[in-house]
């Protein structure tokens, strides 16, 4: 993964963060931009925190002069100071204002569980919104803990959506050691609602009766809360304090839905208690309501709130503890209030039966999009970016629930297929983040939520360095998907309008990497942020490439020929050709990416740069020696004790040459099909994949041949191999969606993709169902060796493309 990286060094896995939907970015960016020159880690960055107009006096009778004439023109007129250009949005209408994301469409997404960090959510998709959510306690090591934010220390046995149709219904399961906690949601669009209507949670909670702990097997003690971001004052409802069947918990008004009012409803016993509290953070309610909680402990000798609420309360906390098993509604109603009936129709058994036909909807929809029948059977120095909004999906809700760019390519390879309005809505979000120089910061770290949860040092981003253009995968699958008719009329024609309003942003992002990605050689590509003058890590890390500590050159520099960012050149210039060939509007600049396309495919250059006969593979080039180690040596600190520490040692001399490291990157020729089906390296390519000496395992595909001398090394005395052995799904669908294609060209290499495609895809489908019955979750990476989930789980991120690998769903271009 890529950018800050899926790791505890790079991508902060010791502290998760946020929603996906952010209020106000506070994403850090350099301002450091010199597009063609190659720099290290320790590049100079200008520290701007507040941009303003300044005038200085004082410099003599002969300056005075000229700072009056500044300030007189700085008071008569109303010019803005310049922006920075890496915070200056791109010159271009907004993807976001199309008439087909506005109107019903904007506002059927307008409630949603977009607060991924924490076990169960909801807020609107707005800048200070109105959000909801719940706790429960459960035990951990004998001892009572809150469960609010999505974290492994909880040790949930497993946990997530297990049906989500991106629009107005999903449904959760969650298993706290012997107890299971259901949550329901759905949204409902009736006369008298305001904007984006009504929403219920259902909130089931069941035992395992045998197992059960005696402190769960009790009571359970759940807490759903509303706040207000905008630090609105929360009216405490009536049935705080006369609790009945229906009663209204809280109420309120915003300018966006008008006046709300949130209900509970519920046929079992139990005790209710409430606590109201005034903060600007949701991040720290969980330790709000624990320390309430110890309060009143220590004088009634009972796990209850307060029952009071601080003046002018913007969260309001409402404390359900029943006797399991126990099940309960909150329904939210907006707009007219005064109509009961429509409150009755989101409680009770009219719900019970919206969420049945809400859950027949979704398996039928499943079906006839993935047609799974069979396999049933079978820094310092930085400026804030502009305020903004990001909808998105994110890998994993506990360790990365925020945006990460080049996720959300492979993301969207499933979700275009499931609903394709919502996948132009997410990419059009991504694109109206770019700057005015076409760059996209690579990770969204989108407000305060989400920023609590991210070390200081992880937050700042270089605009010289960019992230795999993944987005190119999806547009170019939504191309041969209208070739091959698979769209209905409206659909194409929704599509072709948001190819034509998107295109200049596209343009611009491709010019991006085009100039500050591009190398010495005609035709070749380096990704940027290398550091040239570490000292700690055996091979200097690639985070921009989303592989991360994938073996490149041992030492960085402006010579190095990356092979991926190139194959990922090639396929953004075609896929930028083939849109203006559909819109038909193929000028200059279309021939320009026809030629750019057909440059970046030429066999004979593409093995000239990159091919290696003696190896028969494909490889990086650059400044290398293999002759690299890390040794224990005694360093002076910084406060001039002697510190034992891991330093790299390089042993020999580095020279211009290929860099001999067989993985993921040496197939990427193969993934983008720049090898004619006829070829002897398609046999080479074919002999790495299928050979357990490099790449084969019973499990997939390892990111790297264990002929590799950095196989499975780690990098400094903190960073374990990542991408340096372990199993991943993105790469692997890629893959497969080669060897598929492989398999059905002429050619004298037909058969052998055709079975090769066969016994991974086996593989891939058993080990990734196996674990998740053992474990109950979809993980980050497996391992090569006994096929067992590694890294983050609840990544049901890229690893869910194992469903189109179930539906044999690839590109049919």
């Amino acid at each position: 993964m890529a950018g800050s990286s899926r790791r505890s060094s790079t991508r902060s896995r010791g502290k998760p963060s946020a929603d996906a939907v952010g209020d106000e970015s506070v994403h850090r960016v350099s301002t450091n931009a010199r597009p063609r020159s190659y720099r290290g880690r320790d590049q100079s960055l200008i520290r701007i925190t507040n941009v303003s107009s300044k005038v200085f006096l004082g410099f003599g009778i002969l300056f005075s002069s000229i700072a009056l004439f500044f300030i007189f023109r700085l008071v008569n007129t109303n010019e803005e100071p310049e922006k920075p250009r890496v915070i200056t949005p791109f010159p271009a209408p907004k993807l976001m204002e199309l008439p087909m994301f506005q109107g019903e469409h904007k506002e059927s997404l307008y409630w949603g569980t977009y607060r991924p960090n924490v076990y169960f959510g909801i807020r609107a998709r707005t800048p200070q919104s109105l959000i909801a959510g719940l706790m429960w306690i459960g035990i951990t090591n004998g001892r009572y803990a809150m469960r609010h934010i999505c974290q492994d220390s909880d040790e949930l046995r497993t946990y997530g959506w297990t049906e989500h149709n991106g629009r107005d219904y999903g449904h959760q399961i969650l298993v706290d050691q012997d107890m299971t906690l259901k949550t329901s949601f759905l949204k409902s669009k009736e006369h008298g609602s305001s904007y984006g209507g009504d929403w219920a949670v259902r909130i089931e909670v069941e035992n395992d009766e045998v197992n059960l702990s005696e402190e769960m097997s009790k009571t359970v003690h759940l807490f759903f809360y509303m706040d207000d971001e905008s630090g609105n004052a929360l009216n405490l409802g009536s049935g705080a304090t006369d609790v009945d069947d229906e009663s209204i918990l809280a109420s309120g008004y915003r300018s966006d839905v008008g006046n709300w009012q949130l209900l509970l409803s519920t046929e079992d016993e139990f005790e209710f208690h409430y606590s109201g509290f005034k903060t600007p953070f949701v991040h720290n309610l969980s330790d709000l309501v624990q320390s309430n909680l110890g309060i009143q402990a220590r004088k009634v000798g009972r796990l209850q709130l307060s029952d009071t609420s601080e003046g002018s309360s913007n969260i309001l906390v409402f404390q359900l503890s029943g006797r399991i098993p126990f099940k309960a509604d909150i329904i939210f109603q907006s707009g007219t209030l005064a109509q009961k009936e429509r409150a009755i129709s989101l409680a009770g058994a009219s719900l019970t039966n919206k969420l049945s036909e809400k859950q027949k909807d979704y398996a039928d929809k499943f079906e006839r999009c993935f047609n799974l029948g069979d396999e049933k059977k079978h820094g310092d120095d930085f400026i804030s970016y502009w305020p903004a909004e990001l909808y998105t999906a994110v890998p994993s809700r506990p360790f990365f629930p925020r945006g990460f760019l080049w996720d959300e390519g492979f993301h969207q390879l499933l979700i275009w297929r499931w609903d394709i309005h919502i996948c132009l809505d997410i990419i059009g979000h991504w694109l109206d983040l770019m700057n005015i120089d076409g760059w996209i910061p690579r990770e969204q770290i989108l407000g305060a939520e989400a920023l609590s949860k991210v070390p200081e040092e992880f937050v700042t981003q270089h605009p010289t360095n960019g992230n795999p253009p993944t987005l190119f995968l999806v547009l170019r699958d939504l191309i041969c998907s209208i070739k091959a008719k698979k769209f209905a009329a409206g659909e194409r024609k929704e599509i072709s309008i948001f190819f034509d309003q998107a295109f200049v942003r596209l343009e611009g992002w491709f010019k991006w990497f085009n100039t500050t990605q591009s190398g010495k050689a005609v035709s070749s590509y380096f990704w940027h942020g290398r550091d040239n003058k570490t000292i700690r890590e055996l091979n200097p890390k690639t985070l921009s490439s989303g592989l991360d500590d994938y073996p490149r050159a041992s030492h960085p520099s402006e010579d190095e020929r990356h092979l991926d960012i190139r194959c990922w050149m090639h396929l953004a210039a075609d896929c930028l050709h083939s849109i203006l060939e559909f819109l038909e509007k193929e000028n200059e600049h279309g021939k320009e990416y026809r030629s750019t396309a057909k440059l970046l495919s030429d066999f004979q250059l593409l093995n000239e740069m990159h091919f290696d006969d003696a190896y028969g593979a494909y490889f990086d080039y650059g400044n290398h020696t293999e002759n690299v180690r890390l040794s224990w040596q005694v360093v002076e600190t910084v406060n001039g004790h002697p510190s034992r520490e891991l330093i790299r040692e390089v042993l020999e001399k580095p020279v211009l040459r290929l860099v001999p490291h067989v993985g993921y990157v040496s197939l990427f020729p193969l993934m983008e099909r720049l090898i004619p089906p006829g070829s002897w390296i398609l046999e080479k390519q074919l002999d790495l994949i299928s050979n357990r000496s490099t790449l084969w395992t019973n499990f997939g595909l390892r990111s790297l041949s264990k002929t590799s001398s950095i196989y499975m090394k780690r990098n400094t005395e903190h960073d374990p191999p990542y991408w340096r052995g372990p199993i991943w799904m993105n790469m692997n669908y890629r893959i497969l969606s080669a060897l598929h294609y492989y398999s059905r060209e002429d050619g004298p290499y037909r058969q052998r993709a055709k079975a090769i495609y066969d016994d991974l895809r086996n593989n891939l489908i058993r080990n990734v169902v196996k674990n998740y019955h053992q474990t109950g979750y979809l993980w980050e990476q497996y391992d090569q060796q006994k096929g067992k989930g590694k890294g983050a789980r609840v990544f049901t991120g890229w690893t869910s493309l194992v469903v189109l690998i179930m539906a044999e769903k690839y590109n049919e271009c």
